[in-house]
């Protein structure tokens, strides 16, 4: 039917095609998370299996023009999590513990990459294009796994800052990696002599980028300070697009840039709120992005060979490069931890939280495969989604366990709070008397009303400016009201 309208001709009936097929686009990724809720799986397989089931290869309800018109979702859907993931750079955190933050993280993520371009390039002999791409994507992880994990938990100490910041640093290096690779993968498939300058440039490029980052987010600092809730929403959004459109003009990832820009916002004003508030504002536009992302999903090329990539089937690729990026984590994080000498419990279980990738994969990889084109990019981004989906299922259960293992936090109740074990009198206490001091103590520490944070600050803004809306009218009436008596 929506194909039907869209073929109809008239600009008319391509908008309602348009319009409905954005319906179905967030309609089946919210019931499928109805799905996955229920199986404990995170919203991000939710979105990328409706995409698959509703995409070109299975129900096709969604035209093709569409799903091409749509590709400036992965710039927005990345200037969001970048942006976010910015909050995490406080300057007075990174001092404390930055060096041995940095040791660890460009070990398991370079380790990762490593592992990965030996074995796509050097074992299964596939071309240098997809092969080190594929390897500098293999540095990301997804951080909001990790962190709704962490949340979830309560969990803190030594283990859960390094882990953030690690998290927070490593898609900086794959971004950097990223650059480079695909700077490299254009100019081995035009087959143009090599020049340092080309591996150099990216870098560079990814500098400038990082600078104008920081200009926007001093300009956003001074221009959301004196506003209103729902203007500092209003020009957060207009900035983030204004520096997503200037990126795409120069074919640059707007995710560096979007990350300095939350950087230096969040450490000029200390104001986490305009964060929670994009945060609860996001999700629709991720949604449509993850369900673009499994759309685009090629599903046949994943068991079928192909002749530009690889004569293996890409299945095959795929639950390789699974295996040896978790391996090249753990043995990069392992190693990294024991240079900057972490006790023994971050060493041993940091790499098993690394193992979620999402959000800033796919994203790169839909820049990538626009990139490189062709079967190379096709395959590039099969292999990212399939991977994903697989990182998806077992990454938060990891990072639960890795949370566990280094003590972060306890299902034990004795260990949760701490009570005197004796009373006034000095006689020990009964296990009954411990466990009502225990449970008592919990209650009083638990907030009165516990509700999402992002939710609050989204609803504080709506409130505000409802306030200023209906003090505006009241305001017109009131001088409406003198000008009629003036009159009369």
């Amino acid at each position: 039917m929506i194909q039907w309208l869209y073929d109809g001709g008239s600009s008319d009936s391509s908008v309602s095609a348009a319009i409905i097929s954005i319906s179905i686009i967030l309609l089946s990724g919210f019931l499928m998370t109805r799905v996955t809720k229920r199986l404990r799986l995170p919203n991000v397989t939710a979105y990328i299996v409706a995409g698959i089931l509703i995409g070109p290869f299975c129900l096709n309800l969604v035209p093709k023009p569409i799903i091409d018109g749509t590709e400036f979702l992965p710039d927005i859907a990345l200037a969001f999590i970048a942006f976010s993931t910015g909050q995490f750079f406080r300057f007075d955190i990174l001092k404390k513990n930055g060096r041995k933050v940095v040791v660890i993280t460009l070990f398991e993520a370079l380790l990762a990459s490593l592992l990965v371009f030996i074995l796509t390039f050097f074992v299964l002999r596939l071309n240098l294009a997809f092969s080190i791409v594929l390897a500098a994507l293999a540095a990301t992880t997804a951080p909001a796994s990790t962190m709704m994990t962490i949340r979830q938990t309560g969990a803190k100490g030594d283990f859960v800052e390094t882990l953030l910041q690690v998290v927070a640093l490593d898609d900086i290096v794959g971004l950097l990696a990223y650059s480079v690779a695909i700077s490299i993968a254009l100019h081995s498939a035009t087959g143009e002599a090599f020049s340092i300058a080309r591996v150099f440039n990216p870098i560079l490029t990814n500098a400038l980028v990082l600078f104008l980052g920081a200009v926007f987010g001093v300009g956003l600092s001074l221009l959301v300070k004196p506003r209103s809730s729902d203007n500092r929403l209003i020009i957060s959004v207009a900035l983030l697009f204004a520096f997503c459109g200037i990126c795409t003009i120069f074919e640059i990832s707007p995710l560096l840039g979007c990350m300095s820009m939350g950087t230096v916002y969040i450490n000029m004003t200390d104001d986490d709120k305009l964060f929670k508030q994009l945060n609860y504002f996001s999700p629709p536009f991720l949604l449509m992005f993850f369900v673009r992302s499994g759309m685009s999903f090629d599903l046949p090329s994943l068991v079928n060979a192909s002749g530009v990539v690889s004569s293996s089937p890409l299945i095959l690729i795929g639950v390789l490069y699974f295996i040896i990026r978790i391996l090249g984590k753990y043995a990069g994080a392992f190693l990294g931890c024991l240079m900057a000498k972490k006790p023994k419990e971050t060493r041993n279980y940091l790499g098993l939280a690394l193992i979620p990738q999402a959000g800033v994969a796919i994203g790169l990889a839909s820049l990538g495969a626009r990139s490189l084109g062709g079967e190379t990019g096709n395959a590039l981004e099969t292999i990212i989604l399939a991977s994903s989906v697989l990182y998806e299922l077992i990454g938060p259960a990891s990072a639960k366990l890795s949370l566990y293992l280094s003590k972060s936090y306890s299902t034990k109740l004795e260990d949760l709070v701490e009570v005197n074990e004796k009373t006034e009198d000095g006689k020990e206490k009964t296990q009954l008397q411990l466990l009502i001091d225990r449970i008592q103590k919990i209650q009083e520490e638990l907030p009165a009303h516990p509700i999402n944070e992002s939710e609050e600050a989204f609803t504080e803004a709506a409130e505000n400016s409802n306030i200023a809306f209906w003090g505006e009218v009241q305001k017109q009436n009131l001088k409406e009201v003198v000008r009629k008596r003036r009159k009369s």
